[in-house]
């Protein structure tokens, strides 16, 4: 049985995706979860996030295997196979493949095998590479006996995306209250369609073809990338931006996340964002909070006095910390992870 896999994807970027996985990441492990971060983004910013420089350009420069997710499955662009994932432990039950600003050029790669999957013959190599990230992670996860792994990705529809998602088994969408965001929303939907049904074609032929007889320890992943649910951003007051042109974008969500995500909309109801069963809450600012977490290096609702949240700041943590501790029930509860 494999580890579920959750994905956090906009092909829109700049809706505070990477900040969402990072502090959903370690209330999970607080809350006594054990949990993988996957940095499958090549931009490697939640690496940034958990690990200082120093210790990036030591995994970057190194090249020591496994080290980085692109270390993982650089072989395969060569003749070799697989390597096994060294983690990162950020703190208990906390760990992280590291991203590789160098994993851009897997992209090639993939795009190359995509066809090659749907030959009739010498099919394993292909599908191995295709499967990649599914069995990096799946790996990794095994190793330290997580119950949940969280993936970063970047804001495209590129092979190296499509192969992520063809491992997700659950995907969110974090969006922000603007037509470019929206319009990222119309691309995704049909995406994820033609990738699960892509894919589906791709086990078939496997399946049908001789070679799982020569490899049955091989497995492969189901591409279910069942959307749970977006999240919205909060609105933020700006001279150029008034409050209308928010509700304008944000309420026409809704309709929008079913015609694309869930292909069906109903004639005869208006759905708003609050009361929404596929929004799963709200990506806040937390305003001068982030800025103090980056420096420090932890999430917003574990800073303390010494950090320097004193008087307002300190009530703000305790409004971060009721806020992730909620979203990462609700979470739970759409993935069936028991928290």
């Amino acid at each position: 049985m494999s580890i579920p896999i959750l994905t956090f994807f906009n092909n829109k970027g700049g809706v505070g995706k990477t900040s969402l996985i990072y502090h959903l990441s370690w209330m999970f492990a607080s809350l006594g979860k054990r949990v993988v971060v996957a940095d499958l983004d090549p931009q490697a910013n939640l690496t940034a996030a958990f690990l200082n420089e120093d210790q990036i350009d030591e995994l970057w420069n190194n090249s020591v295997e496994g080290s980085t997710v692109f270390q993982c499955v650089k072989p395969l662009t060569g003749v070799g196979d697989i390597t096994e994932p060294k983690l990162q432990q950020i703190v208990n039950n906390l760990y992280l493949i590291p991203g590789d600003v160098a994993l851009s050029s897997y992209e090639d790669t993939l795009a190359g095998e995509w066809p090659k999957s749907m030959a009739d013959t010498n099919l394993y190599r292909p599908m191995r590479i295709l499967s990649s990230f599914w069995h990096v992670m799946q790996t990794a996860a095994i190793k330290v006996d997580a119950e949940i792994i969280l993936v970063d990705i970047g804001p495209n529809l590129g092979a190296i995306n499509r192969s992520v998602l063809l491992a997700t088994d659950y995907v969110i969408i974090p969006l922000g209250a603007d037509l470019f965001s929206l319009q990222g929303l119309k691309n995704l939907g049909p995406a994820l369609k033609s990738w699960r049904n892509l894919w589906q074609k791709r086990l078939n032929n496997w399946k049908s073809s001789s070679e799982p007889s020569h490899y049955p320890n091989f497995k492969l992943p189901t591409g279910r990338m069942q959307p749970i649910g977006y999240l919205s951003q909060q609105h933020t007051v700006r001279l150029d931006r008034p409050v209308k042109a928010y509700d304008k974008w944000i309420n026409r969500i809704p309709q929008v996340y079913r015609e694309s995500v869930l292909d069906g909309v109903s004639e005869d109801q208006t759905f708003l964002p609050e009361n929404d069963q596929y929004r799963l809450g709200t990506i806040k600012h937390y305003r001068s909070l982030m800025p103090m977490a980056q420096e420090c290096r932890k999430p917003i609702f574990n800073l303390t006095a010494a950090d320097g949240a004193i008087g307002s700041h300190a009530n703000a943590v305790l409004d971060a910390k009721k806020d992730f501790k909620e979203l990462a029930k609700i979470v739970g509860e759409k993935i069936d992870l028991q928290l």
